[in-house]
C-alpha cells in the first residue's frame, strides 16, 4: 500500500531547473537509498516533504493527504527528519535532549531507559550527556541527532548523509538499526556503500536530474 507519493515533481534553483517530472512511490516498510552527485535536488526533496519550501510543480502526499500549508504540521508529527546540519543548540547534551522532548509535539515521548539503550547501540558513552554539545566531534553530533530521531516514536525517517562523519563500523551499526526494522519506512540520502543492502531500493538522482 502506497504511503508516500511524489508525482510529477519539478524543482528550480535560481530560475534553473534541477529536477523535472520526478515520481516516487513509497510503501510502508520500504527502505530506500537515494544517491547521486551534489546539487541535483536530493536534500531539497526531503525539505519539501517536511514542508520547508514549495516545489515548482507537482505534488507530494502522505497517506493521500497533500503536503501543503494546511497539513504540514500534522505531517511533521509523523516523520523524523535528520539533516546534514546537526546543530541542535548550545549547552549540555542531556539538557538539550530534555528541552527538545519538553516541547508540545514531543511531550511525554522521552523514555530514559530507551535513551540508554539507543546510546549503547550507537556506541555513545553515558558520560556524553554531561558534555557541551558544541564541543562534540562531527560524528558524535550525528549520533546524538540519530538518538533523538529514534526516541521520537515515529516510524518514517528521512536521513540526509547521517553517516558521513562515522567510521565503517559505526556506519554499519546505523544501517542495521534503521534498515533492520521491517515496520519503519526509511529514505536515506548517502554516498556510503553500507546503505546499499539487499533490501534497499536504490534511486539514482544523477539519472533523474536535468
Amino acid at each position: 500500500m502506497e504511503m508516500l507519493s511524489i508525482q510529477n515533481l519539478s524543482i528550480e534553483y535560481d530560475g534553473k531547473p534541477i529536477l523535472s517530472d520526478f515520481n516516487l512511490s513509497v510503501a510502508k516498510g520500504d527502505k530506500i537509498l537515494i544517491k547521486g552527485r551534489s546539487g541535483i535536488g536530493k536534500s531539497t526533496i526531503f525539505r519539501l516533504i517536511m514542508g520547508f519550501g514549495v516545489q515548482s510543480s507537482g505534488t507530494i502526499a502522505l497517506d493521500d493527504i497533500l503536503i501543503d500549508s494546511n497539513s504540514v504540521w500534522d505531517i511533521r508529527k509523523r516523520i523524523a527528519y535528520v539533516s546534514q546540519d546537526t546543530d541542535i543548540g548550545d549547552g549540555k547534551v542531556g539538557d538539550l535532549i530534555d528541552e527538545i522532548f519538553s516541547f508540545k509535539a514531543n511531550k511525554d515521548v522521552l523514555d530514559h531507559d530507551l535513551l540508554g539503550k539507543v546510546m549503547y547501540d550507537l556506541s555513545l558513552p553515558h558520560e556524553i550527556l554531561n558534555k557541551d554539545y558544541m564541543k562534540l566531534s562531527g560524528g558524535e553530533r550525528q549520533r546524538i541527532a540519530l538518538v533523538m530521531a529514534l526516541l521520537s516514536g515515529k516510524d518514517i525517517f528521512l536521513l540526509d548523509e547521517v553517516t558521513a562523519e562515522l567510521d565503517a563500523a559505526l556506519k554499519q551499526k546505523v544501517v542495521d538499526i534503521f534498515f533492520g526494522n521491517p515496520d519503519w519506512t526509511v529514505l536515506s540520502i548517502s554516498h556510503d556503500r553500507e546503505w546499499k543492502t539487499e533490501n534497499a531500493r536504490v534511486i539514482d538522482f544523477s539519472r533523474e536530474a536535468n
